[in-house]
């Protein structure tokens, strides 16, 4: 017959299972320590890069983009206030501020056309276009951190990814799988006519109506008749420049 442990033995195993836990608990202590002091020197580190390459910071989008990913990696964030020592030392507080401003003067200044949806790279290109005066160049990256912190304003403002496009929205419209199929059907040219949509998508002629007539209340479309072959076309400025449909007869 197999003899239970005594007291003493239970005991024993009990005293042992707590030296083995302190000793764990001393060790994550060791290794917690050891990383709150390894960032710490690395974020003494960060500053002393940023006063170094401020000036490559402040015009580069490339450096500035690597320099954001330097800063996420030890929980510092550049943006995160107008003032304390980021911003004194960098100004990209205000850079981003600014750029926020000129993002939301730019969708409302183009809405008429886009109905609010407008290509990210068409957005790029006119936020250039103004900073030339500056000859400061602007990034995706830096659009995107721009239009991530006017999120925090609940104006409504985001990046929805469209097919192989990525399109800022400023207004607070819901695009659904038939909407968002169309959308990126229309990458191809521009626009989309009833028949390419029946003939591409397999879908009945009511239903491609639908959806085209929901997006043109969105203002999102625009109809264009001016073509030899009789075929409506509808027309998607948000995934296609505003100028390329300028040359068409277009009616809302």
């Amino acid at each position: 017959m197999r003899r239970r442990p005594g007291i003493a033995g239970l005991q024993t195993a009990a005293a042992t299972r707590d030296q083995y836990r302190l000793v764990g608990e001393n060790v994550a202590k060791i290794r917690t320590d050891l990383m709150k002091e390894q960032l710490e020197t690395f974020r003494t580190q960060l500053e002393e890069f940023a006063r170094k390459h401020k000036n490559d910071i402040r015009k580069n989008p490339t450096f500035r983009s690597q320099f954001h990913e330097m800063c996420a990696k030890v929980g510092v964030d550049p943006l995160a206030s107008n003032k304390g020592f980021w911003a004194e030392l960098l100004g990209i507080g205000d850079f981003y501020y600014e750029l926020g401003v000129q993002i939301v003067n730019i969708c409302l200044e183009t809405r008429p056309q886009n109905g609010g949806l407008i290509d990210l790279q068409e957005l790029r290109n006119l936020l250039c276009q103004r900073h030339k005066a500056t000859r400061e160049s602007v990034s995706e990256d830096d659009c995107l951190r721009a239009i991530s912190k006017l999120k925090v304003l609940g104006s409504g403002f985001e990046v929805i990814s469209v097919g192989k496009k990525k399109l800022v929205r400023s207004v607070p419209t819901e695009l659904n799988k038939d909407h968002n199929a169309i959308l990126e059907m229309a990458q191809t040219n521009g626009y989309v006519t009833v028949e390419e949509i029946e003939r591409k998508l397999s879908w009945s002629s009511g239903r491609a109506v639908d959806v085209l007539m929901s997006l043109l209340e969105e203002g999102l479309a625009m109809i264009d008749d001016g073509h030899r072959d009789g075929k409506r076309r509808y027309w998607f400025p948000c995934v296609s420049p505003i100028s390329a449909t300028s040359g068409s007869d277009q009616k809302n």
